[in-house]
């Protein structure tokens, strides 16, 4: 599917290499080509690597987000996007076109109409009020007052400030002075929003509060958001994908299941050891696509059977003609069914069955199976038709500690539960 997405922006083998010496950049540049270290190039050129040969596509109205630890790299990357730091090598597209080569005066356009920042320090205006404080940005861009406190009124009401507009910025709290950050940015009606550490100065229940604004903000305005975080779990809260720094590099991108269930390497395994699985693993990643089913009014007793057999499986869902799902059909009630003759499965159908969508979670999945021997299904939302089947095997598996070698063995087993007794 992504491939079908615009790409809002794209970057491609950007490096950004800090020091005084232009020679001495060019050799560490050289050194970075070669795969010598970041530690090595330091030593011999005096010469600091910010950024790594760093790849990758945004694609519009994604919150992108990019994680790691201090010096990794991704503070400095974000200000390669909008130019802050100059690449010592690489290039920056902003749809389609090639940031790094404007000029001061074509950058400064850039910036005041395709892209915001949002910075960890609010840099409100302290002599200024709110309202004035989210219309700055477009008075700098020459606005009529007018046209710009308007806009910066509906900004504000956007992040939910409609009535503090003659507050100043020290009548407020951390959260409420980051939220007219953001109208301030907002306000600009950027394409492009570029959030470095936004949230972390924030108290703990502030930030989540935030994160959650942040969330419904997205659905109303659908911006391309690249969000820069040392915290995981705002990562994973906020990212519709994820990219892990580490020493200028990337060293992983992917959706945060892609990065739990599938680590690129040691460095990003660690990382992700601590996080509870149960809130990320959803049912799309568990469940057997293109099950073997049972055709209501087509498939009788006897059909039914035939397929079980087959698919060496005590429980079948049932469908439509178009494949709407509407119950399991179990083993011993077919085979009593065909006993008595029964032509029909109306009797044996079990329809008061849970059904999921493909984004449960296996938090959300366990209440679903408890008490219960039936799988769940995995139906469209849209159209009712079942997409798959997650067996309870899955879920326990996936809601338990086992570690990454023993899932993998269990999850080859996980067809056990319903397979046929001979």
């Amino acid at each position: 599917m992504e491939e079908t997405r615009k790409i809002k922006i794209k970057v491609e083998e950007l490096s950004l290499i800090f020091g005084k010496n232009k020679k001495k950049k060019e050799r560490a540049l050289e050194m970075l080509k070669n795969k010598i270290s970041k530690t090595e190039i330091l030593e011999t050129t005096k010469c600091t690597v910010g950024v790594n040969n760093v790849s990758f596509d945004v694609y519009e109205g994604e919150i992108f987000v990019v994680m790691g630890l201090s010096g990794s790299g991704k503070s400095t990357l974000i200000r390669c996007l909008n130019r802050l730091h100059k690449p010592t090598a690489g290039r920056v597209y902003i749809n389609e076109y090639d940031i790094t080569k404007e000029s001061n005066k074509e950058l400064l356009e850039t910036r005041r109409t395709e892209m915001s920042m949002v910075f960890q320090n609010f840099g409100l205006l302290p002599h200024r009020t709110i309202l004035e404080n989210a219309a700055f940005g477009l008075e700098i861009r020459d606005e009529k007052k007018a046209a710009r406190l308007q806009k910066a009124q509906e900004a504000l009401e956007t992040v939910g400030l409609q009535g503090y507009e003659l507050k100043f910025p020290s009548e407020l709290s951390g959260g409420m002075q980051q939220r007219v950050g953001l109208a301030r940015a907002l306000a600009n009606n950027p394409e492009v929003l570029l959030m470095d550490e936004a949230f972390s100065a924030l108290d703990p229940l502030i930030k989540s509060d935030m994160q959650d604004e942040l969330l419904q903000i997205q659905d109303k305005v659908h911006k391309t958001i690249v969000f820069i975080t040392h915290d995981l779990d705002e990562a994973i809260k906020l990212g519709d994908r994820i990219a892990i720094m580490k020493d200028g590099v990337i060293e992983q991108i992917g959706t945060a299941e892609d990065i739990i269930t599938a680590p690129a390497s040691e460095y990003v395994e660690a990382f992700v050891e601590k996080v509870d699985r149960k809130t990320i693993i959803t049912a799309g990643k568990l469940m057997f696509e293109k099950p073997t089913v049972v055709l209501y009014g087509k498939d009788g007793p006897e059909i039914a059977l035939r397929k079980m057999r087959a698919a060496s499986v005590e429980v079948l869902p049932v469908v439509d003609k178009d494949k709407k799902f509407l119950g399991f059909v179990w083993l011993n009630d077919l085979i009593d069914s065909a006993k008595n003759k029964s032509q029909i499965l109306d009797a044996i159908i079990k329809t008061e069955v849970h059904s999921i969508h493909n984004n449960y979670t296996v938090e959300e999945m366990l209440p679903l199976i408890s008490g219960k021997k039936s799988p769940l299904a995995v139906v469209d939302p849209n159209n009712g038709k079942l997409e798959g089947i997650v067996s309870q095997t899955s879920i326990i598996i996936e809601a338990t500690k086992y570690d990454r070698k023993e899932i993998n063995e269990l999850q080859d087993q996980a067809k056990e539960l319903f397979k046929w007794k001979k």
